[in-house]
Parts: C-alpha cells; structure tokens; sequence
C-alpha cells in the first residue's frame, strides 16, 4: 500500500504536503465560517467559491502549455511560495480587524491564480517524484490520502481554534505550514530533467489546439473528464453550503462545521486506501461508475438529514464515492498519457476538477438562497447519479479504446497478432493535422 513511499523524491513530498495541507483545510473552512458569520449569506457563500475558482478555469489551457514548456519543479517551489504569501496577507488583515469580505473574495481570486499553474504542474511532476512508473497509481493513491488524512484532521482543528481564537490564527498556521512544503521540494535531488519538453516550436495557441484535440477525439480521457465535470459542477458545490447545514439544519456552530468536513475526510481516506491497495490499473472503469452513484446517493440522503450521526455516516459514503472516482481517473489519465502532454491533459483534468466548481457554487448558492439548501442537494445529487448511469453505459466503448494502450504499456498480454498490431496504432489525434492547421 505504501510502495512509492519507497522513493526518496516522493517520500519528501509526501511528508511535507502531508503538513502544508493540514493548514489549506483549515483555511477553507475559516473561510467559509468568516464569510458566513460576517453575512450570513448563501449567496455569498457561493460568491467565494466562485471568484476563487474561476481563475483556474480561464487560465488552465494557458498554464498547461506552459507546464509542458517550463521545469515543473520551478513552477512548484514558485506556486507554494506564493500561496504562503497569500495566507499570511488573509491572516494579516483578519488578526488586525480590517477584513472585509471583498477582501477575503480578492485574496481568494489570488490563490486561484496560483492554483491555475500549480495544480497541472503538481500532477504532472508526480511521475518524475516516482522512481519505478509502476508506482504511479500507488503515489496517486497515496496522495488523495494525504490530502484527506488532511482533510479529517484539518476542519477539526479549524473548528476548535475559530472557537477559541479566531479565524485569522487558522490563516497563519496555514501560512507557517507552507513552509514544509517548500523545504521538502527544496531538498529534492532532480537530475538530468530538461526545463523544456520539446514544445517549444509550437505557437501557444497551436499547442492549446492540439491538447484539447487530445482530449476531446480520445473517448476513455473524454469520458473521464465529462463526469468529472458533472459531478464538480453539480456535486462538489456542497461544500460551500456546509455551514447552512450546520447552523440550519443540524443546529450547530463552527465545531458542527469541522465534523462535516472530518466526516467527508474520513470517507475520502477509506477510499484512497482500498485504492491504494491495488496493483493494477485493471476494473477502474467500474469502479469509477459506481464511486458516481454513490457519490449522488450520499448527497441525496444527506441533504434531508436532520440528525448529526445520520449527517456524518452519509457525508462518509459522499466523501468516499468521491475520491474513488476522482483517484481513478486520475491514475488512469496519469497512466495512459504520452508525458509531452501530460501538462495539457492535466490541466483540461483541472479544469474539469476546480475550473467548473465556481459554476456550480454560484448556482448552488442562487438555488439555496431560492429553493433552500435540501433541495438544492437533492437535485444535484440526483443528477450525480445519473452521470454514473451514463458513464457506466459506455464502458464497453471505453475499454475497447484503452485495451491496446494497456498491450503496449504491458499491463495486459496480447491476444494475437491483430492486437499487436492495435498497439502499433494506438488511436490518438494526429499531432500532424495540428500542426499544418
């Protein structure tokens, strides 16, 4: 379960994301609870999640290209520096009493321009951590644990420090953890890794085209994306409605708050573990169709539940359904993409991921603030549902395009000669056609 731990690059990301992240848990959930407490708005709520997000989605095609052409590593150790800066600005103004909400919503803007270049650079750099690539999905596993072991300990600790001394001291201890981060990218030993990948001779604009070619003309990474779309569009905006479960709902306050999240931590980390579990990229199709349903039932149940314990059970199974399907699209995409694209195909799969939650925290936000909270994630959790339904419609399709891809990388034997020859001839768009347009 723990086999790329065994490479000295990753072990040291691993151990200081592990810390850094600890402290974006809890500046989300002190972000959330500021805005709330200084508003008591939805709307607002879903303002926030949408002016953080939205520069990721206008920016990720640009900054893809740019994480095919640039040193990875660089663009890491830069981006975590300056989502430092920018917990130490928030928790500046909040510890002085000068925090407004335009200027939490401003700084929030900020660190999703950060995220835009950092989120593609950090998934696609994850191979180059890895020694053996047969570990991939093991690190990619590995991670979504780490970020949900984050996530259970991280809100917890944010609801105990904003009851006892406020949110700006949430903000700063998220600051000073940055500094593992950084200190672990720093005492990397990358060799023999050119800052350029050969794209260069390319316009921008042309290598944009050709990336989303890629990912558009190939089903399985299409597919893949669409229902990550779907269920970040429609599902993942129930974070932003937390806290009107907890004051409304369930009658709580900011320790209410941390539960919630712990408990959609504590499913998330059940998943990443019996994902890291396996060895082989082999049956993550259907799993992916399955981890959808259960990531809209939960929202489903959840979201007409007026009692805590029944809350938390069905925020664990929504937390769960969503990191297996999340992880195994990840490792798939991670695993069949040719690394020259791997910056591109990253950050269409983050536009996917962050870009299209903005939308839907906006729409959540309008339809709460309408309809209330219970419907608004019945419905979306509903429709959540129904993208697992169609994902899992198509799965023949779906393994027929990878079976030849999985020959080549040797995951599976071929079967005769004709499948030798599908190797040879792994569907995937024509650079060439690119170019001449």
């Amino acid at each position: 379960m723990f086999r790329a731990l065994q490479s000295r690059n990753y072990r040291l990301f691993f151990c200081g994301q592990s810390l850094s992240l600890i402290g974006t848990w809890m500046t989300r959930v002190a972000t959330s609870w500021l805005i709330y407490k200084l508003t008591g708005s939805a709307i607002l709520l879903g303002t926030l999640g949408f002016a953080t997000q939205i520069p990721t989605f206008i920016l990720a095609p640009f900054a893809g290209v740019l994480v095919d052409r640039w040193d990875r590593y660089r663009i890491m150790v830069s981006t975590q520096t300056l989502s430092m800066i920018q917990s130490f600005l928030l928790a500046l103004l909040t510890l002085t009493h000068v925090i407004t909400v335009w200027e939490v919503i401003a700084l929030g803007v900020f660190q999703g321009l950060i995220n835009a270049f950092d989120t593609p650079a950090r998934q696609s750099f994850m191979i180059r951590m890895v020694d053996n690539h047969e570990d991939l999905g093991n690190a990619i596993a590995l991670n979504s644990s780490m970020v949900n072991s984050a996530r259970l300990i991280g809100p917890s600790i944010a609801g105990i420090i904003i009851a006892m001394a406020g949110e700006g001291t949430c903000f700063f201890v998220d600051g000073v953890s940055y500094v593992a981060v950084i200190a672990s990218l720093l005492m990397m030993r990358i060799d023999g890794t050119p800052v350029s990948l050969g794209q260069n001779s390319l316009s921008i604009l042309k290598s944009m085209t050709e990336g989303w070619r890629y990912v558009s003309t190939f089903l399985p990474i299409r597919h893949l994306l669409t229902l990550l779309a779907l269920i970040s569009l429609l599902g993942m905006p129930y974070t932003v409605l937390l806290p009107v479960f907890a004051t409304h709902s369930l009658h709580g306050g900011p320790k209410t708050l941390g539960w919630l999240n712990a408990a959609v931590g504590s499913g998330a980390l059940i998943g990443a573990w019996s994902l890291a579990a396996r060895k082989s990229v082999l049956g993550l199709g259907r799993k992916i169709a399955w981890a959808a349903v259960i990531f809209g039932s939960g929202l489903v149940g959840f979201s007409q539940s007026h009692i805590l314990w029944v809350s938390l059970l069905l925020l664990m199974i929504t937390g769960y359904g969503f990191i297996a399907q999340l992880a195994s699209g990840n490792t798939i995409m991670q695993t069949v993409v040719d690394d020259e694209k791997r910056g591109r195909v990253m950050s269409f799969y983050t536009m996917a991921f962050v870009g299209t939650t903005p939308f839907g925290s906006l729409l959540a936000g309008f339809m709460a603030a309408h309809f209330g909270a219970p419907m608004t994630l019945a419905v979306c959790g509903t429709l959540c549902i129904a993208g697992g339904i169609w994902f899992a419609s198509g799965l023949t399709a779906f393994r027929r395009d990878l079976h030849p891809i999985y020959i080549r990388l040797g995951l599976v034997k071929a079967s005769s000669d004709q499948t030798v020859v599908e190797v040879e001839n792994v569907v995937s768009p024509p650079v060439e056609e690119v170019v001449e347009e």
